[in-house]
C-alpha cells in the first residue's frame, strides 16, 4: 500500500478549504491500480472517493455505460465491490429491487449505489429513475455527467452544452442549451441532492459521507470532464473541471429539503467574488472549435442566469 501513503504525501498543503477530508479518509481501496477507462478520465477520481465514504457494504448498480468499462469483463475486475449490471435504461428500477432485497433479508446496513451516465440518466433512464425517486427508495443515484454517449462515441445527449461538437452533431454544433437535470430531480422533493466535480474529491468525499446517513432516494449530479469527447489533453482533466466551478458553469452545493447551501470553491466565489468568464474553458477544447459568437454569448448568458439564481437562494 505505500502508493497511498506517497499520493498523501503528495497532495498534503495543496488542499483548497472543504478539501481536508482526503487527508483522513480511510487508505482501504476499493479501486485497485489500473483500468480500462480512458487516460485522463474524471470518473476514476470522483469514484475512488465515493466508494471510500460509503464503505464495503455497498452494492453498485451499472448500465451500460464508461463504468461499465471500468468494472472490467468477467471474471476479472479492478473494482473491490459488489456489482449489478443492468439494462441502459433500468437502472433505477435494478436499485429499487436491490434496496427492496436487502430490506426484506434485514441487510439494511447495506448501501445501493446506482451509477449512470448523463445519456442514462437525463434520457434513456429518466423514467426508472423518476419512478425510484418519486416512491422514495431507499438508494444513492449519482448520475456522472461526460456531456455526451461517449461510451458508444461521443455522440449528443440532452446534457451536452450548446455549441459543442458531437459525432451526430460533425457540421452544425448542438444549437440547444444543456437540459437543467438538477431541477427535474427538485420535483420529486428528495431528501438530499449534491452536485460534485471529480476535481474537488474531499467536496465529493465529504458530501457522500453525509449522504450514506440519511434514507430514501438522494441524488447527485457529478461533473466528470472526458478528454476523449472534450479533445483536450489528458494531463487536463483537473485543470478543465476546475475551470467549470471557477466560471459557475457547474457550481458545487447540495439541497436539503429545498435549502440550497453552497460549497467549496463555489462558496468561495459567492462569498468574496472571481467568478470567471467562460471563455478560457471554452478556448481549450476542440469539441468549441465551431461553437459561433452567438452561441457563446448564449451560453454565457444561461450561466449567468443559473448562477444568479442560485446565489438568491443560498441567501447571497
Amino acid at each position: 500500500m505505500a502508493w497511498i501513503r506517497i499520493e498523501k504525501k503528495q497532495i498534503k498543503g495543496k488542499l483548497m478549504s472543504g478539501q481536508t477530508a482526503l487527508l483522513d479518509s480511510p487508505e482501504q481501496e476499493y479501486i485497485l491500480p489500473g483500468n480500462r477507462l480512458c487516460a485522463g478520465c474524471g470518473v476514476t477520481i470522483a469514484y475512488r472517493f465515493i466508494l471510500k465514504a460509503l464503505g464495503k457494504k455497498t452494492v453498485v448498480c451499472v448500465p451500460a455505460s464508461c463504468l461499465t468499462i471500468l468494472h472490467g469483463i468477467y471474471p476479472k475486475t479492478p473494482v473491490m465491490a459488489t456489482t449489478v449490471n443492468n439494462t441502459f435504461a433500468g437502472t433505477g428500477a435494478a436499485a429499487s429491487g436491490i434496496s427492496a432485497a436487502l430490506k426484506a433479508t434485514g441487510r439494511e446496513d447495506w448501501h445501493v449505489l446506482a451509477m449512470a451516465g448523463d445519456g442514462g440518466t437525463f434520457d434513456m433512464g429518466i423514467q426508472s429513475l423518476s419512478g425510484a425517486a418519486e416512491r422514495g427508495e431507499n438508494i444513492i443515484y449519482v448520475c456522472y455527467d461526460n456531456e455526451a454517449y461517449m461510451n458508444t462515441g461521443s455522440q449528443r445527449s440532452s446534457a451536452t452544452p450548446v455549441g459543442a461538437v458531437t459525432t451526430t452533431t460533425p457540421i452544425n454544433p448542438k444549437e440547444q442549451p444543456k437540459k437543467d437535470f438538477m431541477k427535474i430531480m427538485e420535483a420529486h422533493s428528495l431528501p438530499y441532492m449534491a452536485a460534485v466535480s471529480s476535481s474537488y474529491p474531499g467536496d465529493v468525499y465529504n458530501k457522500f459521507l453525509k449522504a450514506r446517513e440519511i434514507k430514501g432516494t438522494r441524488f447527485f449530479h457529478l461533473s466528470a470532464p472526458c478528454p476523449t469527447g472534450w479533445w483536450y489533453p489528458t494531463k487536463d482533466t483537473v485543470k478543465i473541471g476546475k475551470m467549470m466551478v471557477e466560471a459557475c458553469i457547474f457550481p458545487l452545493y447540495e439541497v436539503e429539503e429545498d435549502r440550497v447551501s453552497l460549497t467549496g470553491k463555489s462558496l468561495s466565489i459567492a462569498r468574496s467574488g472571481g467568478k470567471k468568464p467562460i471563455d478560457d474553458y471554452i478556448a481549450m477544447q476542440g469539441r468549441f472549435k465551431k461553437i459561433l459568437p452567438e452561441q457563446v454569448r448564449e451560453f454565457q448568458r444561461l450561466v449567468d442566469k443559473r448562477w444568479e439564481a442560485l446565489l438568491a437562494r443560498a441567501g447571497y
